[in-house]
């Protein structure tokens, strides 16, 4: 559903926990608005990050609605007493259609039940105004990079990047380097061709050869499960810690327990899946050994900010690490967090084009069967 739906929609939990009556049998004093209480001056209008990780919070205690416990109510009683069927129909109808279409209930008679869906997780690749990693010849474009979005953003943001990166400024700065840059002829020839070939084989093979009992999309959903409930829209050190434990001995049970049917001598998407997955685990341990390492590292003491002349409050340090660049075999990855280079940065001397990398993660998806 579209986060529009909030501008005249309540949304509301009820106060007791495993309360399974229909919501038109609880009274207004015995349901939570929690986003009115904790946020009056916002309410329901508070940013769609807030908006879910209180909704998450809501239900991780016990208070959500439906037969998952999975989803909190989204109520348009009040507001179409106060506007009318005809107007909220003329402002979300299509929407109220599309959700009476997929669960058979009307959103014009009983309340809604929504829950946060998988979104971004991420940041973006450091780029500059020409939209070049800092890895000379390597443009990274749309949603990808960091440039127009923040770490969680809406897919009509991500889209509009797309479309603003590719129509008006990669075809100019892409052309512009491959005119001023002298690029050597490259052949399947080069040794390098040959070992990745070797590599991408061998991995194949390994693969199929398992012939375990569970799919990868099974392995999939479970790792989407961890990072979903422990490493992404909310988070803390306790949850982080267990997700460190539960990753790594997921991805042991993946490489002695998966199946992957058929061959790698044609299009095999079972193959391309559980490749991805492979990826996934090393991805998502690394994500969370970050987001852990910030975490301690905000509870350190910080020195004071420094008066400068007469100025405004000064703002504090910015972290900043420079991210893993380049692909390890698998290891210690306690070890592979030491490497990360820490470096504290005075805002005020921060330059233009500065070339500054920060940790980032390629977006995935992460299936959920709630």
């Amino acid at each position: 559903m579209s986060e529009s739906l909030r501008n005249d929609g309540r949304v509301w939990v009820p106060q007791q926990k495993d309360d399974k009556r229909s919501p038109s049998s609880i009274p207004e004093s015995e349901r939570d608005y929690f986003l009115e209480r904790k946020y009056p001056s916002f309410g329901n209008l508070v940013p769609r990050d807030v908006a879910s990780r209180n909704a998450k919070e809501v239900c991780d205690e016990g208070r959500g609605v439906g037969a998952t416990g999975l989803s909190v109510y989204l109520d348009f009683s009040d507001a179409t007493r106060r506007l009318g069927r005809d107007e909220i129909a003329a402002r979300y109808g299509n929407l109220f259609d599309m959700y009476d279409r997929i669960t058979g209930e009307n959103p014009y008679e009983q309340p809604m039940r929504i829950y946060p869906a998988v979104h971004y997780t991420m940041g973006g690749l450091w780029v500059d105004y020409h939209l070049q990693s800092t890895i000379p010849g390597l443009f990274v474009l749309g949603e990808a990079n960091f440039s127009d979005h923040g770490a969680n953003r809406l897919g009509a943001s991500a889209l509009m990047q797309g479309l603003c990166d590719g129509y008006f400024v990669a075809p100019y700065t892409v052309g512009n380097y491959i005119a001023e840059a002298d690029l050597a002829d490259v052949s399947t020839d080069h040794a390098a061709f040959g070992e990745v070939e070797r590599e991408v084989v061998a991995g194949i093979d390994k693969l199929l050869s398992v012939k375990g009992k569970k799919t990868p999309m099974e392995f999939h959903r479970e790792l989407g499960h961890i990072m979903w409930d422990k490493v992404g829209m909310a988070r803390n050190e306790a949850g982080l810690k267990a997700a460190l434990q539960e990753i790594p001995a997921l991805r042991e049970e993946f490489w002695q327990n998966v199946k992957v049917p058929g061959s790698g001598s044609h299009f095999n998407k079972n193959l391309e899946i559980a490749a991805r997955v492979a990826d996934f685990f090393e991805l998502g341990e690394l994500m969370a050994h970050d987001a852990l390492n910030r975490i301690v590292r905000r509870s350190l003491p910080r020195r004071k900010p420094d008066a400068r002349r007469g100025g405004p409050a000064q703002r504090r340090g910015i972290f900043l690490y420079r991210s893993l660049g380049v692909w390890c075999q698998r290891t210690d990855l306690a070890q592979r967090a030491a490497d990360l280079r820490k470096r504290q940065v005075d805002p005020e001397k921060l330059q233009i084009g500065t070339q500054l990398s920060a940790f980032s993660a390629v977006c995935w998806g992460m299936w959920t069967d709630c």
